[in-house]
This record gives structure tokens, sequence and C-alpha cells, in this order.
């Protein structure tokens, strides 16, 4: 069963630096296509800037190929309704991404900072996540 997911940029993080853990395996699904990606504009601008920075040490090939990835198995949606307000602006996109694609078709939100976004069945951590595809296939 494929599931829709808004894939948190941290967790993008987390599994570019260990791709051998959770994250990693999110990102795999991903690739997959057991996790249809939704993004829009705002979001892979996000990864690409997080990604790219200096401390991670990610050459921009790799950036370039795992966006691109996520691009080709993704679904682009777009949202005018922002109106939240959250402990970091910068998650408000994420949010209100899920909730617009939550319209249409089940989708999870999944982030490793949970606290930062309303308590919602929707909003899951990593491990979360693969606990419900796990569930679907088991």
């Amino acid at each position: 069963m494929k599931r829709y997911a808004v894939i948190d940029t941290n967790v993008l993080v987390s599994a570019m630096l260990k791709w051998t853990s959770v994250p990693g395996n999110i990102l795999e699904f991903a690739f997959s296509g057991t996790i249809i990606p939704v993004l829009n504009d705002e979001i892979v601008a996000e990864y690409r800037e997080v990604l790219m920075r200096d401390k991670f040490h990610l050459t921009k090939d790799i950036v370039d190929d795992v966006i691109q990835a996520l691009e080709e198995q993704g679904e682009y949606i777009d949202t005018d309704n922002m109106d939240y307000v959250m402990p970091d602006p910068k998650d408000v996109v994420f949010y209100a991404i899920v909730l617009e694609k939550r319209k249409e078709e089940d989708a999870y939100l999944v982030t490793g900072n949970i606290k930062h976004f309303p308590q919602e069945p929707f909003v899951v951590t990593p491990k979360e996540m693969m606990d419900i595809i796990l569930d679907d296939n088991g």
C-alpha cells in the first residue's frame, strides 16, 4: 500500500547522514514508491538550502540526486492557507501541505521534531511511519 507523506527536513538530513537508520529507511521507502513524498517549491528549496550547509559535507551532485529522486517519486501540491502559528515559522509550510493533501488522501507528516507541530494522529515520527508501513505489509 502506498502512503503519502510530507517529509520534514530534519528526517531527510538524518537519512543523509546515516543511511542505515530509521530516517534512512523512510527515504528508501520514498525512493521505492512505498511512500509518495508530498512536496511544493518551498519545501524543495528548504531541502536544498539545508542539505548544502557546509557542516553536512554533502556534495552538490549528491544533494541534486536525492532531490531529483524525491521530485520524480513525489507529488507537488500547493496551498494558500498558511495561517498557522508554530514554534518555528519554517515548519508552517510542512503542516499546511499535509493538511491540503489530507483533503483528498490519507497523508502523514514525518518529523523528528514532533513537539513543533500540533498533536495530530497524522503527525508521526520516522519510527511511527515505519510501523504504519510494516503493519500495511504485515
